[in-house]
């Protein structure tokens, strides 16, 4: 349950695109002026969808194929929920509430459903996350760092995960810093292919139970979340986990997440991302820590601890339409005081966006990347580094 589909999107915008009901009375001599559309925009007439998002239900639908290298080819669906900005709300409040339901399956027997919330309360001052998942993943095990036994000739594997996360912020003051604490806990069965060598297997149980919190520090100066063109994000966490909060083993994640972006000019946008993640205790081998660049095969570059560096550029060229260049490097290692056994992996490539709600920041898109293992394709909602 810990990876993301690589997908293409294709909108299903024509139940929406109906005429709006128009009423009447019947002693009116001139007919009613037609009601504002909800996905044109009133200034150029381009589609956009912020009149239907300020709706009390105003949601965006997503259809896609996933071509995850990791899991294969295959589509899912997904309805996300945006409620309306609040109007008047001082710079830095004011963000709208998330939520997302969906499914996805794909060629090699992978299929999950999930839910998610992000809701603010409290005038902004509180943030709740809630997620559910229920997935069966089909992966195989490269091994942990620059494991050499197998990298070339890696393990296949099941990940079937039940369980959810719930995770709450609260604003100090009127600043920009959020303290946070959260639960999560999952239930995997893990199930190796009964052709594999006993002697190369994780040790680990068929089922494994991972239940843990985690304390968290968040200062954000983002302008928005979907799309930002200004704007710092800075989020250290530490979580541990063992027996009396649900889990089997005892392990403790730590995690530093910083990203900025830099309006070179009124329409030009350089993003730069650095993040490092620290795994120490008895892991796991599904929850170590993996490089997640785009171009890069989902949880195939796994170690102990990972750290990696991204940037990207956006020119919004013409009107709506704006085009991405990004690239970066990720590194995987089983111990901090030998850094040299490691294993680095590099990935790039190019995109397009287009702005679909102006009101809200929102624009949408395709990346292409190219990794060490090939290409793949990746539909962005808002930013590749969305933060909610």
């Amino acid at each position: 349950m810990f990876f993301y589909a690589r997908c293409l999107i294709c909108a299903c915008f024509a139940a929406f695109l109906g005429v709006p009901a128009v009423q009447a009375n019947a002693a009116d001599t001139a007919p009613a002026a037609p009601a504002p559309s909800k996905v044109t925009s009133p200034d150029d007439g381009w589609l956009d969808f912020s009149g239907f998002l300020d709706e009390a239900y105003g949601f965006v639908p997503l259809v896609f194929p996933i071509t995850e290298p990791a899991v294969g080819y295959g589509a899912g669906g997904a309805l996300v929920f945006v409620d309306r900005n609040k109007e008047q709300a001082q710079p830095g409040f004011g963000r709208p509430n998330l939520t997302a339901v969906g499914g996805l399956a794909t060629e090699n027997g992978t299929w999950g459903i999930f839910a998610a919330d992000s809701r603010y309360w409290l005038d902004d001052r509180l943030q709740t996350l809630a997620a559910a998942v229920y997935a069966s993943v089909n992966l195989d095990f490269y091994g942990v760092g620059s494991d050499s036994r197998l990298r070339d000739d890696p393990l296949t594997y099941n990940l079937e995960p039940r369980g959810g996360v719930l995770h709450t912020k609260y604003r100090l003051g009127d600043s920009r810093f959020f303290i946070g604490l959260g639960y999560a806990f999952a239930v995997t069965e893990v199930t190796f292919d009964a052709a594999a060598s006993a002697s190369r297997l994780p040790d680990i149980g068929k089922v494994s139970r991972v239940g843990g919190a985690t304390l968290s520090v968040t200062y954000d100066t983002r302008g928005n979340i979907f799309t930002p063109k200004d704007g710092i994000y800075i989020d250290l966490s530490g979580g541990a986990f063992g027996p009396t909060l649900g889990s089997d083993n005892d392990f403790q994640r730590a995690g530093l997440t910083a990203i900025q972006y830099f309006p070179l000019h009124e329409d030009v946008t350089l993003g730069l991302l650095g993040s490092a993640s620290f795994s120490f205790g008895d892991v796991p081998f599904y929850m170590r820590p993996f490089v997640t660049l785009r171009g890069v095969e989902a949880m195939r570059y796994q170690g102990e601890h990972t750290a990696q560096l991204e940037a990207e550029l956006r020119w919004q060229c013409w009107k709506r339409f704006s085009v991405v260049a990004f690239g970066g490097s990720g590194a995987a290692w089983n111990d901090l005081e030998r850094v040299d056994n490691s294993v680095t992996v590099n990935a790039g490539g190019l995109g397009f966006r287009y702005e679909l709600a102006r009101k809200y920041g929102l624009h949408m898109g395709l990346d292409v990347a190219y990794g060490p293992d090939g290409a793949a394709i990746y539909v962005q909602f808002g930013s590749a580094w969305i933060r909610p």
